[in-house]
This record gives C-alpha cells, sequence and structure tokens, in this order.
C-alpha cells in the first residue's frame, strides 16, 4: 500500500521536479524558423571494456557478440545524435569504434532500426597509465591501483563519442595530463595516520600525478552554424579506497572540473594538453554529460560533489527519469529502502546490499539550450524490452534540446 500511494504521487513529484516528457519523435538534424530540431544528446555507461588488451577488437570483429547487440538495440532504440559510450577501451584510430558502428550499431537489433554515425572521436585514457608509486601502499607499484586511473591496461575503460552531426576535431580540447594539484584547492586525500591535512600522496607523487582517472574532453559539435561543446568524462568511483578517501576526493575533484570549465572567472587555472588555458568563453554552449559515479543525496561520494555540477550557474538540470527505475528501487528493496533520493532519477542498478540504485549518469545542458525532453532508459520489468536492462549496470540517459541557429 505505501508503495502504491508513492506511485500516484509521481506525477506530481516529477512535475515539482521539473521532469520533461520524452517526445515521441526522433531528434533529427532538419531546420525550421530561427531553430533547428531538437538534438538528443545521451550518455551511455554500456559496459563494453575487456579484461585484455585486444579483446574489445576480437569481440566486435564479428556481429555476434551478445552483449554489444545489446548495447547497440539499446543505442537503437533511444537515437540519441550525440552519444557518449563510457567504458569502452581505447583502441587507435578508431578501429573499436568502426567495428562497433559497422557490425553492431548499423544493423538492426531485434527488430530495432539500423543507426548510423558518421562522426567518431576518441583519445587516450588515463587508465592503466602506471606512475611509478605505490598508490595504494599495498607494497607494489605494478597494479591497476597505482596507475593514473585503475585500469588493468592502458585504455581500459576509454570513452568514444559518437554523433551524427560533424565534430570539429580540430578545436577538441582534451585534459589527460592536468595535474591534480594545479587546481586551487584540490581536496587531496588526507592521511589518518598523520596530523598533517592532505598528505596521502607525497610531493613527488602529486609532482606527476593527473586528475582524470580516464579523461576530460571537450568535443565541439556542429549543429548548423551553431557550435555545442560536449564535455564528456568519467569521474572515478568513490569506493575501492579507505580512510584517506582517495577516490571520494578524486571523484569530488573530477566533477569539479567541469563546473569550473564553465564558470567564467573560475577557469583560468585549466590547461590542456597542448598548454592552452582557460574555459569555455562567456555565452558558449555546452552539455556536460556522462557517468560521474555520484548520487546527490545517496551512496558513497562526498556530500556536495555532484552539487558543483547541477548548482553551476549556467548548468540546467532536465531531471530525466523513468517509471522503471522507480518501480525497480520498490521491487529490489536493500539499501534502496533507505535511499533519500527520488527512485525516479536513478540511472545506475547497483548491488541492491549496498550501494543500491543511484543517480550516477548525467547529461546536463547549458543556458542558451532549450530542454524540451529527456529520459532514463530502464524497460519497466512486465516490459518486453525489459531484457535490455541487463547490457550493463547504468541506464542510457538522454536529454533532448532546441540549438538557436546563432
Amino acid at each position: 500500500m505505501i508503495r502504491a500511494r508513492r506511485l500516484l504521487l509521481l506525477p506530481a513529484l516529477a512535475l515539482a521536479a521539473g521532469v520533461l516528457a520524452a517526445p515521441a519523435a526522433q531528434a533529427g538534424p532538419a531546420k525550421h524558423g530561427d531553430r533547428h530540431d531538437p538534438v538528443r544528446f545521451a550518455t551511455f555507461n554500456a559496459s563494453l571494456n575487456r579484461g585484455a588488451v585486444g579483446q574489445l577488437v576480437t569481440d566486435l570483429s564479428t556481429p555476434d557478440n551478445a552483449q554489444a547487440r545489446e548495447v547497440a538495440e539499446v543505442v537503437q532504440r533511444n537515437r540519441p545524435d550525440v552519444l557518449l559510450i563510457n567504458e569502452f577501451d581505447y583502441v587507435p584510430d578508431n578501429i573499436a569504434a568502426n567495428l562497433f558502428r559497422e557490425n553492431y550499431l548499423e544493423r538492426g537489433q531485434n527488430g530495432a532500426k539500423p543507426i548510423s554515425y558518421p562522426y567518431a572521436f576518441v583519445a587516450p585514457s588515463n587508465t592503466g597509465v602506471l606512475t611509478g608509486f605505490d598508490l595504494n601502499r599495498d607494497g607494489r607499484t605494478d597494479t591497476g591501483d597505482d596507475a593514473h586511473g585503475f585500469g588493468l591496461f592502458e585504455g581500459q575503460y576509454g570513452m568514444l563519442v559518437l554523433s551524427k552531426y560533424p565534430i570539429d576535431t580540430r578545436s577538441v580540447r582534451t585534459f589527460q595530463k592536468f595535474r591534480w594539484k594545479d587546481m586551487p584547492g584540490a581536496m587531496l586525500p588526507d592521511d589518518p595516520a598523520t596530523a598533517a591535512p592532505g598528505d596521502w600522496y607525497s610531493p613527488q607523487i602529486l609532482d606527476i600525478l593527473r586528475l582524470s582517472s580516464k579523461s576530460h574532453w571537450d568535443v565541439p559539435i556542429r549543429v548548423g552554424r551553431s557550435t555545442v561543446h560536449f564535455l564528456v568524462s568519467h569521474p572515478t568511483p568513490p569506493t575501492f579506497d579507505g580512510a584517506e578517501d582517495r577516490n571520494g576526493t578524486r571523484n569530488h575533484d573530477e566533477i569539479r572540473f567541469w563546473a569550473d570549465y564553465v564558470t567564467p572567472g573560475k577557469s583560468r587555472y585549466v590547461y590542456d594538453d597542448h598548454g592552452n588555458r582557460g574555459g569555455l568563453r562567456t555565452g558558449e554552449k555546452f552539455v556536460v554529460a556522462g557517468d560521474n559515479n555520484s548520487d546527490p543525496l545517496d551512496g558513497d561520494s562526498v556530500p556536495g560533489s555532484i552539487q558543483q555540477l547541477l548548482h553551476a550557474p549556467r548548468v540546467i538540470d532536465p531531471k530525466p527519469g523513468s517509471i522503471g527505475g522507480y518501480l525497480a528501487a520498490g521491487e529490489q528493496g536493500g539499501a534502496n529502502a533507505s535511499h533519500r533520493s527520488n527512485p525516479y532519477f536513478d540511472t545506475a542498478d547497483f548491488n541492491d546490499v549496498a550501494p543500491g540504485n543511484l543517480r550516477a549518469d548525467y547529461v546536463l545542458p547549458s543556458t542558451g539550450l532549450h530542454p524540451v525532453g529527456g529520459e532514463v532508459f530502464w524497460p519497466r520489468s512486465d516490459s518486453p524490452l525489459a531484457r535490455l536492462n541487463d547490457a550493463s549496470d547504468h541506464h542510457l540517459v538522454r536529454v533532448d534540446v532546441v540549438v538557436p541557429r546563432r
């Protein structure tokens, strides 16, 4: 009875929170009047990572990998125009990206229509790039925990951007090598055994340790005569550490990076991998997207981590959600029963004992763009598409925005 009452209240709660209904029509590149038709931006942690170098290429070289087919079907049924895929192992020269497009996305899956992305962008990731230091103090310097970002090999858990619109590749900015200590007021992890603050890492480690556990990319997308900066990243999970909270503090600052980058006056310290400084100029349009591994109220992240981005001056939170995620929290129980966040907004289906389902994935447009729809793709358990809920432990999140022509 309690669950039923909560469900009856859901439409009112959703409207009060500013939830946008997802339009039935697919977004696309047609233009009318002074504005384009809506452009659908999406993020999906697809778990297309593998345990060894070259395995992803092997798996995508034929069109019959079951997981890749499910991931492709999710994309085909949501039909984003611009898509970030998290946890897609980095392979140079778009080799893995091309195989995924040709063997999966461009082939209809289970009755879904094929989808084509003429443009793709990949770049190196900090995952698996060893630092030469014992970052977790286990007496070794050769494990995934001793890399700039956790990974068993270089590029594991990387990122891929796919787009129907042209990518201005000459203007892409990457921030793979930005050092954590170069962020003013960085929340560096603290050794609880000493009195000094923020001293888990030695000065020698901080001289080389990078902020991004994967990377941060500013990928300009050309929508007619407008440019939308697609700001993508995948901050480290704020767990798998100890009392020093080295991953929680890093997650906090990886999220902060974009909040500062899009806020004039706060981004002077930023430098990209070519040495160019500063963030976005006033008035530039952007969409921040990715698996931020941070729920506003639940889970293990440092309190206030995702709020830095949600409350940044030029960021809009359309709050996409799903009935499927809302119902799943009640059906699965466990940690979900004590959560404070509204499960309608959950995007990740984690262990029910801990941390439970969370809102971890975000698509956040800027002022100057006009959100007109949004959804978390989480089919109800009684839906024929519920089989796609196992494609990943994350769900695709999409937001449709109208982009002014100038």
